[in-house]
């Protein structure tokens, strides 16, 4: 079998093996992420559940004119700061987030205080460092 025919059947096989594992794995909602760290596990938990807002973080996003969609991408680009988390705890475990991000034209720290229960996440403290 000459070298021209060896490289089709190779191809054409591999071809037909990519279609059926796409038309496998397609369905299944299998996903690429990289979600291995500690840090992406929590912040994809979080950001998977209801969120809801205490009345002193609504203030907070109110005095610096933000929307939720700040909390949003600082739960997709933001870091756990698991030294000054509380994970112990059984029933709703208490986790700070760290988020740099530009307000009124100065780059400023973010740190978000955000209570992760079995099916919501309760934001309960905004704090902007200059």
């Amino acid at each position: 079998m000459s070298i021209l025919k060896r490289f089709a059947f190779y191809f054409g096989g591999f071809a037909i093996g990519i279609v059926l594992l796409f038309f496998f794995i397609g369905g299944s909602g299998a996903s690429c992420e990289f979600d291995y760290s500690p840090n992406a596990r929590v912040l994809k938990n979080i950001r998977n559940k209801e969120r809801t807002l205490s009345l002193k973080s609504i203030t907070t996003l109110r005095e610096y004119q933000l929307d939720t969609s700040f909390i949003s991408l600082a739960l997709t680009e933001g870091n756990v700061l698991f030294s000054k988390s509380n994970t112990s705890l059984d029933s709703c475990k208490i986790y700070q987030i760290e988020f740099p991000t530009a307000i009124e034209s100065k780059t400023k720290l973010i740190h978000l205080t955000i209570e992760n229960c079995n099916k919501i996440a309760i934001v309960q403290e905004i704090e902007i460092k200059k």
